[in-house]
């Protein structure tokens, strides 16, 4: 399992929905795809971002609305992480990103995947 996945809240044996949609995001190059989508490669190197709010959903669930100014000229975006505390086992303690959608109609042109 690659780095990024590795902080990736999901099961990579079973469909996932970290993107919103289900897809199967186990193989590397799958999850990789979907980051150098044109919605999500903002994220890829970006300059900029900003806090636009946040919310504790429970005691372990946290969600923060992010601007993202990217690397490209006027290349900018908004993205909705949904944060997960784990308690018990080797990952006890650690914080994991449940889900990183993208705030707008991101899947409209299609995903490479």
């Amino acid at each position: 399992m690659d780095f990024l996945q590795q902080f990736a809240g999901f099961d990579p044996f079973e469909r996932s929905t970290y993107f919103g949609p289900f897809f199967d995001l186990g193989q590397f190059e799958r999850f990789r795809r979907i980051f150098h989508h044109s919605t999500y490669r903002v994220l890829l190197g970006h300059k900029e971002r900003k806090i636009l709010s946040s919310l504790w959903v429970k005691e372990n669930r946290f969600k923060q609305r992010v601007w993202i100014r990217g690397s490209r000229p006027e290349e900018e975006e908004i993205f909705q992480f949904t944060m997960v505390q784990r308690v018990g086992g080797s990952w006890d303690g650690y914080w994991l990103t449940e889900s990183l959608l993208h705030d707008g109609d991101g899947f409209s042109g299609g995903v490479a995947y």
